[in-house]
C-alpha cells in the first residue's frame, strides 16, 4: 500500500510540473479578435474594429504660397500688437514712467529742480516695480529709461552743488587778463595760424552754427575746432586725439564714432561736428555753466570734477576761481576760446583784417557698397582724385569700404558715379598682424620670419631705422 501511494504521489507531482510548464509556453491570447471561420464578423467583433496596423504615416509638407506667407505675417504681426497693447501691463507702466520723466524734464528746464527731482523719483519707482524677463522686447527699453533718470538725477545733484546763475543760452565772454595773453599771440605770434583757420572754417562754419541751432546750443561754439585743430580734419595731437573737433578713440566710440581697416569717423567733419554737440550737451546738462563744460571737453569731465571736489568755495559762482586749479593746457584752452570769439567777433578792435572765408564745400552724396580706390573713381569721372579725398577725409586708405557708404561726390556727379562704380577693378586694403619684438630680435630677423622685408616694416611702422627695443608693437603687413 505504501508503495503504491508513494507511486501515485510522484505521478500526480509529474502532472502538476507538466501543467505549469505548459502554461509558461504557451502563446499569449491576441488583442484583436480573430474572424469566425465563415468569414463574417460575429456581433463582439463588430463592437471591436481592430485598430489599423501601426505604421509610420508619410510625411507632409505644407507649402504656403510666397503672397499668403506675407498676408499671414502682417496678420501675425498685427494680432501681437492687439495683444500687446491689451494685455500688456508692463508696457503701459512703461509709458506712465516716460511722461513723468518727461514732465521731470520740463520742471527742470524751468529751474524747478525740486519738483524735477521729486518726478524723477516717481518714475523710478515704477521702473522698481517692474519685471520684465531678458527675452521681452520691453527689457531694453525698461534699462534705457532707467539709466535716462539716473543720469538726470545726479546731473541735478551736481547742479545743486555747483550753482551757476546767469543765461545758460550764451557763454560769458569776459576779457580779463588771461584772455588778453591769448588775444596777443594770435594777433603776434600765431597771426598767420590764426588768418588760415579762419579762412578753412569758411568750408564748415555755417552747417556746424546750422547744427547748433537745432539744439538751442550757443552758436560761439561753432569755433571751438579753431582751438582744437585750426579746422583741419585730419590733425592729430600727441594725445592721439584726431579730427576737426580732436575726439580721442574713446570718447568717439562713446558718441557713435566708429573706426575700422577703411574709415575712421572722427575724421568725417559732419559726424564728428554732431558727436561733438551731443557731447557739449551732455556736458553742460552735468555742469551747468558753458565755460566748465568747455574745460572738461578739453581733459575730461572727471578731472574737471575732481578739480571741483577738492575747492572750499562755491567756485561756480564765477569760473575763473577753478581757472588755476585745472591742467595748464586745460587753463589755456578756455581763454583762448574766448579770445578767438572776441577777435572774429570784432578783429578791428585788436588790429586784426581777417581773410574771406572759404564757400561752403557743396557736394552730393551717393550710397555705394563696392570697395574701389578713389582715384580709380575720379579717373573714371574725369574728375582730380584730390577732390574726391577731400570731400571724403575719414577713409583711410583713400579706397571705399566693402560695405554700405555714403559717398560724397561734386555735384552733379552722383548719378554718374553710380554708373560707373561696377565696372571699376575691386580694392582691399592691407591687413596687419601684431608681433612683439623679444630681447635679441632684430628687424631682419623678424622680417624673415613672416616673409617680408626690414624696409616694407620700417615704412610700415614709421621707424626712421632698424633699431627696435625689446617689448616695442610692430604691424606686420599680411596682405
Amino acid at each position: 500500500m505504501n508503495f503504491l501511494r508513494y507511486i501515485a504521489i510522484s505521478f500526480l507531482s509529474l502532472f502538476i510540473a507538466l501543467s505549469i510548464v505548459s502554461c509558461s509556453h504557451a502563446p499569449k491570447p491576441s488583442a484583436v479578435p480573430q474572424k469566425p471561420a465563415t468569414g463574417e464578423l460575429s456581433p463582439a467583433s463588430e463592437l471591436q474594429a481592430p485598430p489599423p496596423p501601426k505604421t509610420k504615416p508619410p510625411e507632409v509638407k505644407t507649402v504656403i504660397p510666397a503672397e499668403e506667407q506675407k498676408a499671414a505675417a502682417r496678420e501675425t504681426n498685427l494680432q501681437e500688437k492687439v495683444v500687446e497693447s491689451g494685455k500688456d501691463e508692463a508696457a503701459a507702466l512703461l509709458e506712465d514712467a516716460l511722461t513723468i520723466y518727461q514732465e521731470a524734464l520740463s520742471a527742470r528746464e524751468k529751474g524747478d529742480l525740486d519738483g524735477a527731482l521729486k518726478a524723477l523719483d516717481e518714475a523710478f519707482a515704477i521702473i522698481l516695480k517692474l519685471h520684465i524677463p531678458p527675452e521681452s522686447p520691453l527689457f531694453q527699453e525698461k534699462n534705457d529709461l532707467r539709466l535716462m533718470i539716473a543720469q538726470r538725477i545726479q546731473e541735478i545733484y551736481a547742479v545743486r552743488r555747483n550753482p551757476i546763475p546767469g543765461n545758460h543760452k550764451s557763454i560769458p565772454l569776459t576779457e580779463n587778463r588771461y584772455v588778453l595773453d591769448e588775444i596777443k599771440l594770435f594777433t603776434g605770434p600765431e597771426r598767420k595760424f590764426f588768418e588760415e583757420s579762419y579762412r578753412r572754417s569758411g568750408l564748415y562754419i555755417d552747417w556746424i552754427r546750422s547744427e547748433l541751432r537745432k539744439t538751442g546750443m550757443p552758436e560761439e561754439l561753432g569755433w571751438l575746432p579753431m582751438i582744437e585743430s585750426w579746422f583741419q580734419v585730419r590733425a592729430l595731437s600727441r594725445a592721439r586725439a584726431l579730427g576737426l573737433w580732436q575726439f580721442i578713440k574713446s570718447t568717439g566710440l562713446r558718441y557713435g564714432l566708429t573706426r575700422d581697416q577703411f574709415s575712421d569717423e572722427r575724421m568725417d567733419p559732419y559726424k564728428a561736428t554732431k558727436a561733438a554737440i551731443k557731447y557739449l550737451e551732455e556736458l553742460h546738462s552735468f555742469f551747468g555753466d558753458w565755460l566748465t563744460a568747455l574745460a572738461s571737453y578739453n581733459c575730461g569731465e572727471g578731472r574737471v570734477q575732481f578739480c571741483i571736489n577738492t575747492q572750499n568755495v562755491k567756485y561756480l559762482d564765477d569760473f575763473w576761481d577753478l581757472f588755476r586749479r585745472l591742467p595748464f593746457e586745460t587753463a589755456r584752452f578756455v581763454p583762448r576760446f574766448i579770445a578767438a570769439v572776441l577777435i572774429i567777433q570784432n578783429p578791428g578792435k585788436y588790429g586784426m583784417t581777417l581773410p574771406d572765408p572759404y564757400p561752403p564745400l557743396q557736394f552730393e552724396t551717393v550710397t555705394i557698397n563696392y570697395p574701389t580706390k578713389l582715384a580709380t573713381i575720379a579717373a573714371a569721372l574725369k574728375l582730380e582724385a584730390a577732390d574726391l579725398v577731400f570731400l571724403n577725409p575719414e577713409l583711410l586708405n583713400e579706397s571705399t569700404p566693402s560695405r554700405a557708404y555714403e559717398l560724397r561726390v561734386p555735384v552733379g556727379y552722383g548719378e554718374k558715379t553710380l554708373q560707373a562704380i561696377t565696372t571699376l577693378p575691386k580694392y582691399l586694403p592691407p591687413e596687419y598682424a601684431t608681433h612683439v619684438v623679444k630681447s635679441g630680435q632684430t628687424l631682419s630677423q623678424i622680417a624673415a620670419k613672416y616673409g617680408t622685408s626690414a624696409q616694407t616694416l620700417m615704412r610700415v611702422n614709421g621707424l626712421r631705422g632698424t633699431l627696435i627695443r625689446p617689448g616695442q608693437r610692430l604691424k606686420i603687413p599680411t596682405r
